[in-house]
């Protein structure tokens, strides 16, 4: 049974930080692509950032380059989001996605709010 589940969200003010993870269980994890999208209240879901197969480069959304940081366990089968520099517009509920030729697999979500 195909699982991500994700972690680490919650209620931060401006300016902080939160790291979320990911675990991942049920499929071969090294053979996937692994991302964070989030969707925000009246907003489409969007892609934050990704990370290929083992080795490859980190992608960003332009509204986070430079504050989010991905990066993957390929012991441990888990992806994390370090987010750094948080700002109110950054609340949203944040999932894990796993992707590869033939599959596509989603987390249930976690919610990051971002207020003082």
């Amino acid at each position: 049974q195909v699982q991500l589940v994700e972690s680490g969200g919650g209620l931060v003010q401006p300016g902080g930080s939160l790291r979320l993870s990911c675990a991942a269980s049920g499929f071969a994890f090294r053979r996937y692509a692994m991302s964070w999208y989030r969707h925000r209240p009246g907003k489409e879901r969007e892609l934050v950032a990704t990370v290929s197969s083992p080795g490859g480069s980190p992608d960003y959304a332009d509204s986070v380059k430079g504050r989010f940081t991905i990066s993957r366990d390929d012991v441990k089968n888990t992806v994390y989001l370090q987010m750094n520099s948080l700002k109110p517009e950054d609340a949203a509920v944040y999932y894990c996605n796993a992707k590869s030729f033939q599959e596509d697999y989603w987390g249930q979500g976690t919610q990051v709010t971002v207020s003082s």
